[in-house]
């Protein structure tokens, strides 16, 4: 059995290539910055920061190292993004496909709509406590929203003409549903998907601050508290790194169930 060959178009390498510049570019100045100005008295080099951040990996941050660290946060994002993605794409299809729910729940939904995850922290200690509960609520605010606008908006740009014809047909509304509006909003539920991550690590990050001891948004706490900024910088190249990679991959996801309509880059 032979395995298959993994190749490269042109495009990808010069992408590649270019990504490696600019990330080089980007460490030099850094490097640059560092030296020859205030900001390296305030500030770790890259060597000071990479260094840190391998280190992290052996030597623990307060009670855990720092895959550890990541794991907790990981699990975190994955379980209020999870519960806020279900009830989005639930009350989003409602709202988008029954006039009844739209004019129930959309007035709603429009106050709920511009508070940030963030927002919602003062509440959510003041209701639940601080502990895992609190944070698993700030991050199901903070991607809720996004979930909820993008299914709705899959759901009522939807081809009338097909319904009409599946109707003509004798087509009942569950078949409707089925066959017509849950496939034709799959494309915008995968671009809420994505948009929702993004919130939902910046979620995170704000309530690990908050109300954590753990995880990679506390270990930017931690270096505030302690003077060491490689951990700020630490946590940060953890939470972008994380949510980079949980990206790709669901990019990667809709390519392959969505190959008829890929909305997201």
């Amino acid at each position: 059995m032979t395995m298959p060959k993994l190749s490269m178009t042109k495009d990808s390498r010069e992408t590649l290539l270019y990504g490696i510049l600019g990330i080089i570019a980007f460490l030099f100045v850094w490097q640059l910055a560092c030296m020859y100005t205030n900001f390296g008295k305030i500030f770790p080099t890259p060597l000071v920061s990479i260094r840190a951040f391998f280190l992290a990996f052996v030597q623990p941050i307060g009670r855990y190292t720092l895959l550890s660290h990541i794991a907790i946060s990981l699990r975190r994002v994955l379980v209020g993004y999870a519960l806020s993605s279900v009830a989005g794409v639930i009350i989003g299809l409602l709202m988008g496909y029954s006039k009844m729910a739209y004019a129930i729940i959309y007035p709603i939904f429009c106050i709920i709509r511009p508070i940030p995850g963030i927002a919602w922290i003062p509440l959510a200690i003041l209701w639940i406590g601080i502990g895992e509960s609190t944070i698993y609520f700030i991050i199901f605010m903070g991607g809720f929203s996004q979930m909820v606008m993008n299914t709705m908006d899959g759901a009522q740009n939807l081809d009338t003409e097909l319904v009409g014809v599946a109707k003509v047909l004798g087509a009942q509304e569950n078949q409707i549903f089925s066959k017509i509006v849950l496939p034709s909003t799959i494309p915008y539920i995968f671009t809420g998907l994505q948009t929702s991550l993004s919130t939902s690590w910046m979620a995170v990050l704000a309530a690990e601050m908050i109300t954590a001891r753990e995880g990679a948004g506390w270990l930017i706490l931690a270096g505030m508290q302690t003077g060491r900024i490689e951990n700020n910088v630490i946590g940060m190249i953890s939470i972008g790194a994380v949510g980079l990679v949980l990206a790709s991959l669901l990019r990667n996801l809709e390519r392959r169930l969505c190959r008829w309509s890929v909305r997201s880059r």
